[in-house]
């Protein structure tokens, strides 16, 4: 199972953050107590006033190659479990991602 999903023209990612990682990196894939999977990342900005946040949406516009602007959050702002909407072509954005999973 990944942890994305293509909903209309744009995918429906689910991140878990670490923050004060001591790196800007992601980490692989790990699954939840029910089974979903989540993409783990880690930054090394703190988790206040949305520094961790933005970092992350900096590590991913830097990893799939999209715009910042093009990163939304669904859910999970404050938390470690997040639901992001990455806008742009769907299958170029599954194949970056695959890329830095292998």
């Amino acid at each position: 199972m990944k942890p994305w999903k293509i909903v209309g023209s744009q995918i429906e990612l689910r991140v878990r953050l670490t923050p004060s990682g001591g790196r800007d990196a992601i980490d692989g894939v790990e699954r939840d107590a029910e089974g979903q999977a989540y993409l783990k990342a880690r930054v090394t900005a703190v988790p206040e006033d949305g520094k961790a946040n933005k970092a992350l949406i900096a590590l991913l516009s830097k990893t799939v190659k999209i715009p910042k602007s093009s990163i939304k959050f669904i859910s999970g702002e404050t938390s470690r479990k997040k639901i992001l909407r990455l806008e742009g072509e769907p299958e170029e954005i599954i194949l970056k991602l695959d890329k830095v999973l292998d």
